[in-house]
């Protein structure tokens, strides 16, 4: 399986103290190099995780985002970003929830879950907690997720619209993101088991894909949606 080699972190480093078009155009074919390792790493990365998740079919270099700035709408104007990643979304109706990394130096991280449900998507999961909130507590309190994953999101200050703001479950109902997250050090995004490291972490959180899954699919009565 591919490793992430030290060429890849240093361009990375590289190009945080030199974001510049000249610069860039210079070392072309290290950012080739570069490219080219994450997109093997990409490709290896979705075929394992495939082995035990169905996934959106992808090549590895469609499953990169791009080092290219979008910088219209930006204060900061650098043209290049400093870092590496790519996402996997799960495939069908029926299996919701996503995948994501990130390569960069001194930042390296994985992530799975949900960063921008849509409005309906949030209010059938607010809808959800409303009913009864104890299946999903019983995930986020599982220490065979938590020993290796912390739980994050942007939460609204108070209860979201329509629901009422003294609700036992309000600190479930407030979130308008579900993800779950894990860090690495760049010895350990480096190391020739960074791989199998990210796909064990990343079935970690199944109960919790699964859970979610079956709730966006289904009415609160428990019908299918589709």
């Amino acid at each position: 399986m591919t490793q992430i080699n030290k060429a890849t972190f240093q361009f990375l480093k590289d190009i945080k103290k030199n974001n510049n078009r000249p610069w860039f155009e210079k070392n072309k074919s290290r950012y080739t190099a570069m490219h080219e390792n994450m997109i093997a790493f990409a490709e290896d990365l979705m075929t394992e995780l495939g082995k035990s998740d169905n996934l959106v079919p992808m090549s590895g270099k469609k499953s990169l985002f791009r080092i290219y700035r979008d910088v219209r709408f930006s204060k900061d104007k650098t043209p290049y970003k400093s870092r590496m990643g790519g996402r996997m979304k799960r495939d069908t109706d029926w299996l919701r929830g996503g995948y994501f990394y990130d390569v960069t130096p001194g930042d390296t991280l994985i992530a799975m879950g949900f960063w921008n449900p849509n409005a309906k998507d949030m209010k059938l999961i607010r809808d959800n907690i409303l009913q009864d909130d104890k299946p999903l507590r019983k995930i986020l309190k599982s220490k065979k997720i938590n020993k290796i994953l912390t739980f994050h999101g942007a939460q609204l200050k108070t209860a979201p619209r329509g629901y009422p703001k003294d609700h036992p479950a309000v600190d479930l109902l407030r979130y308008k993101q579900m993800i779950y997250m894990r860090r690495f050090s760049d010895k350990e995004a480096m190391d020739k088991n960074f791989l199998k490291e990210c796909v064990k972490t990343f079935k970690a959180s199944r109960p919790f894909l699964d859970y979610m899954s079956e709730i966006l699919t289904h009415d609160l009565n428990g019908e299918p949606l589709y």
